[in-house]
């Protein structure tokens, strides 16, 4: 029932876009059924949209949007008719759909008047490179709340006790059923009191002294490390890209949303 009244929304969206359109003239229909006129403007869209698929542009293709437009247009007639497109929860359905459409074409068309140069995503690589630096560590780390716990494991620590094992007391889940490993990460991967102790541990050694952060006091074992491999710009560009645009677009909303009136 419910993909049922995903499919009435979009035909009622169909059918409230095609009522919007009116003004279309008769010699600008593609096809009519029962008497309605059904635009040359959306079939080319259908068209394109399979063209864009790999479908070739030929007589075979235009017969089969020409079939589907009719199917939909029938649909969209029968749905009218049942009275669904009074229905306050497919109407309502069918409204969030449009307004969907409007703000992806809103967006799409705004990110292509504004796009995003070469300049400004090599500038942010070369950000990017500052801030992870020139090596990567592989750490393990015991997270407690309080400073007399972490104090206490590292005079465990210091006795022969197994790091791995001392980790199981860690409040980090993503690490303490694994020895406390944290895997491979450049220092400017963690907030700056962890990566201060981490960088300035040597290869084996654990902090001998409770690190505090903002999530607690940390005990840091530095299993190793090597030089930091970052990818080449061309890589990551589109990465960098949309990174970019998402900031470019939640910096417009956020202008919007500043200056609206809302009551």
């Amino acid at each position: 029932m419910q993909n049922l009244s995903k499919l009435v929304a979009t035909l009622l969206i169909g059918a409230m876009m095609s009522a919007s359109a009116s003004a279309l003239a008769a010699g600008n229909a593609f096809v009519t059924v029962n008497g309605v006129a059904v635009s040359q403007n959306l079939a080319n869209i259908f068209m394109a949209e399979q063209k864009a698929q790999g479908a070739p542009d030929s007589p075979e293709l235009k017969n089969a949007v020409r079939e589907e437009l009719i199917r939909r247009e029938l649909l969209i007639q029968e749905a009218k008719k049942a009275g669904l497109d009074k229905k306050p929860d497919i109407a309502a359905q069918a409204e969030a759909a449009r307004q969907a459409f409007f703000v992806r074409a809103y967006i799409q068309e705004y990110v292509k008047k504004n796009p995003i140069s070469d300049a400004q995503l090599k500038a942010q690589y070369e950000t990017i490179k500052t801030q992870l630096g020139s090596t990567e560590y592989k750490a393990r780390h015991i997270l407690v709340k309080d400073e007399a716990d972490a104090t206490a494991i590292i005079a465990n620590l210091k006795k022969g006790a197994k790091f791995e094992e001392l980790a199981k007391q860690s409040i980090d889940p993503g690490s303490k059923d694994n020895g406390g490993d944290l895997g491979w990460a450049s220092a400017g991967n963690f907030v700056k009191p962890f990566s201060d102790a981490l960088t300035s541990l040597a290869k084996g050694k654990y902090t001998e002294t409770p690190v505090k952060t903002e999530f607690g006091y940390h005990v840091i074992l530095l299993d190793d490390s090597r030089p930091l491999s970052v990818p080449a710009f061309e890589e990551i560009k589109p990465r960098l890209l949309q990174q970019a645009q998402s900031q470019q677009i939640n910096k417009m909303v956020d202008g919007l949303r500043a200056k609206a009136k809302v009551e």
